[in-house]
């Protein structure tokens, strides 16, 4: 690759990822008074567990801070990867300029399936956050049941799987310094399981900018393996993604502007699975995305300990609440995921490229 196109290619990846920050940055004051004016907040909090059992511990953690805090700001973040993405296509078909047609990043093999997953996925979660705001639906403190969402999530990841299994041929995955590993039609089973993982790494929201930081560190590492790999399509949409979460933490540093929301989560995870697949590292995904695997898995050892052995691990679960109990500053959980999230996120990254 000649200094001129690397040059090219770099000014757009992150030039895009900055143009969707301050896009993002100037259209929050336009959501928040929307979200404000509809009163975007749930009449009652989710202060159950998944399993129906009153969260004493988390509730207790909840006493003091505001309720009218609007839910949906995920919007910001899928809507400003939307428009920027849609944008930049529109003017590379109307108007023909190679300096339009370079930024465009819309493309079949690359960010297609991305695109849908993130939009597709940030409307169902849309819904639940409305049903939510409503108090309706199956959840404890209304919302879609959560089989639902697990249910939606596997369609996306069935969805997902066939378009790599069909479209792109792909059944193999790649492990570090190994080599790839043929899967065949189990291929399509890997990915719903990969999806449904991550998704309920989700979990990891519940603080005030703690999912922005880390998911804003984990995008960043598949854009630096994509850009590696030379897929700079998707090396852009995950810039614009990541300048868009940058923009959303911006204005959710405590005392927080809205929170993210299950439209937020659910867009993120499920396209994060998408795109570990596309850049063929969803192997080194558990290191990257640690802070959600410790979520995930702190929850579910939580579950299991009180219901097979009548006992605690954690104080509270996920993870970040048990630091919370024990008499963490929200603050210092915050900041300590966050450099925790950097650092195995710059181990995975690379992982993925050396060891190709």
């Amino acid at each position: 690759m000649e200094n001129g196109e690397v040059v090219l290619n770099v000014l757009k990846v992150f030039g895009l990822g900055i143009i969707a920050f301050f896009l993002g940055v100037s259209i929050t004051p336009i959501l928040t008074r929307l979200l404000h004016s509809y009163k975007a907040w749930p009449v009652v909090s989710r202060t159950k567990a998944i399993t129906g059992e009153t969260a004493s511990v988390v509730a207790a953690l909840r006493k003091d801070e505001p309720l009218e805090v609007p839910r949906l700001g995920g919007i910001l973040i899928w809507g400003t990867v939307f428009m920027v993405t849609m944008g930049f296509w529109l003017l590379s078909e109307f108007i023909h300029l190679s300096l339009f047609t370079k930024l465009n990043f819309l493309s079949r093999n690359q960010t297609w399936l991305p695109l849908f997953t993130l939009v597709s996925a940030s409307i169902v979660g849309l819904i639940d956050d409305v049903l939510h705001i409503m108090n309706s639906g199956g959840y404890v403190a209304g919302g879609l049941a959560l089989r639902k969402r697990v249910f939606l999530v596997a369609v996306l990841g069935l969805i997902g799987a066939l378009w790599f299994y069909s479209r792109l041929e792909q059944s193999s995955i790649i492990f570090p310094f190994l080599g790839e590993i043929e899967l065949g039609i189990w291929y399509i089973v890997f990915f719903i399981f990969v999806m449904i993982s991550t998704f309920s790494g989700g979990i990891i929201d519940g603080i005030g900018g703690l999912s922005g930081g880390v998911f804003a560190a984990i995008f960043s590492a598949y854009l630096g393996i994509a850009f590696f790999q030379n897929q700079i399509d998707l090396a852009a949409f995950l810039s614009v993604v990541v300048g868009a979460i940058l923009a959303f933490l911006w204005f959710n540093i405590p005392p927080s502007k809205f929170y993210m929301g299950e439209t937020g989560i659910l867009g993120l995870t499920t396209t994060l699975t998408v795109v570990a697949f596309l850049t063929k590292a969803v192997i080194v995904l558990p290191i990257i995305a640690l802070p959600l695997v410790l979520a995930s898995g702190s929850a579910i050892i939580q579950i299991i300990s009180k219901r097979y052995f009548g006992r605690k691990v954690f104080l509270a679960a996920p993870l970040h609440h048990h630091f919370e109990a024990k008499g963490w500053p929200q603050s210092q959980v915050t900041m300590r995921l966050w450099v925790l999230s950097t650092v195995f996120a710059i181990i995975g990254m690379v992982i993925a490229i050396i060891g190709k």
